[in-house]
């Protein structure tokens, strides 16, 4: 069984954007749930800035092995800078990735 949700969000000036999916796949006795988020914001700016946003990435792994179950998540934020129509624009942008695995039992196999 696979279920699929995307979502994709753009704001009214459209200088903002959020896509997301989750994903949910029950295979050989492992539920994996995958979640996917992207999102960015646009600005003008006048000249290239010194205070511009240091990239980071952020990794957690997990292991339970009483409650069978593993979590793996990241998180990327950067930003570049780019050049469109002669005006200069900072583009920030977040990206997270969640993936959690579960043993399934016969009395857990609906969704709650």
């Amino acid at each position: 069984m696979r279920d699929l949700l995307f979502k994709h969000l753009t704001s009214a000036d459209k200088k903002r954007r959020v896509v997301s999916s989750s994903e949910v796949v029950d295979q050989e006795g492992t539920r994996t749930i995958i979640k996917r988020h992207f999102a960015y914001i646009i600005r003008e700016v006048n000249t290239k800035a010194t205070d511009k946003p240091l990239p980071s990435v952020y990794v957690l792994k997990e292991r339970n092995t009483s409650q069978e179950m593993e979590k793996f998540f990241c998180k990327l934020k950067n930003s570049v800078y780019a050049f469109y129509n002669d005006k200069l624009y900072l583009i920030l942008f977040i990206h997270t990735l969640k993936i959690t695995l579960t043993n399934i039992t016969e009395d857990s196999r609906t969704f709650n």
